[in-house]
C-alpha cells in the first residue's frame, strides 16, 4: 500500500514537472528559439540532465533548467539551482558537445514557472 501511495505521488511529481517543462518550451519557441533535445540524460549513476536544449537564431546554444514551485519561500524556484546541480548540468552538456565537430557558443539558462508565469533568466550561470 505504501509503494502504491508513493508511486502515486512521483507520477503526480513527473505530471507536473512535464507541463511545466512544455509551458518553458513553447515559451521559448515563442521568442525565438529551436528545440534540439528534450531530457537528455547522461549515460551511468550519477550523470546529470537537461531539461531543454535549444538553439537561438544566432547558432548559440542554451542548455535550458526548467524549475517550478508553487511557493516562493526560500528565494522561489531560481534559488533551488544550487552548486551541485549546476555542475551536473554543465557535465551533461560537455557530453552533449562531443557530437559536435566545432563547438558552438553555448550558455546556460533557466526558465522558472511560478504564478505570475514564465520567467527567462539568460546567462543564469557559466562553465567558469
Amino acid at each position: 500500500m505504501q509503494f502504491l501511495k508513493k508511486d502515486k505521488l512521483n507520477q503526480t511529481t513527473k505530471s507536473r514537472g512535464d507541463a511545466g517543462e512544455d509551458e518553458a518550451l513553447a515559451y521559448l519557441q515563442m521568442r525565438g528559439l529551436r528545440l534540439l533535445q528534450r531530457n537528455y540524460r547522461t549515460p551511468g549513476r550519477g550523470g546529470g540532465e537537461i531539461d531543454l536544449i535549444m538553439q537561438s537564431t544566432d547558432g548559440t546554444v542554451v542548455f535550458v533548467e526548467v524549475r517550478q514551485r508553487s511557493r516562493s519561500d526560500h528565494g522561489g524556484a531560481a534559488a533551488s539551482i544550487g552548486y551541485q546541480k549546476q555542475r551536473r548540468i554543465i557535465l551533461a552538456a560537455q557530453h552533449y558537445l562531443l557530437r559536435w565537430r566545432q563547438l558552438p557558443p553555448a550558455r546556460f539558462d533557466v526558465v522558472t514557472i511560478e504564478a505570475n508565469g514564465p520567467q527567462w533568466l539568460q546567462g543564469a550561470f557559466d562553465a567558469g
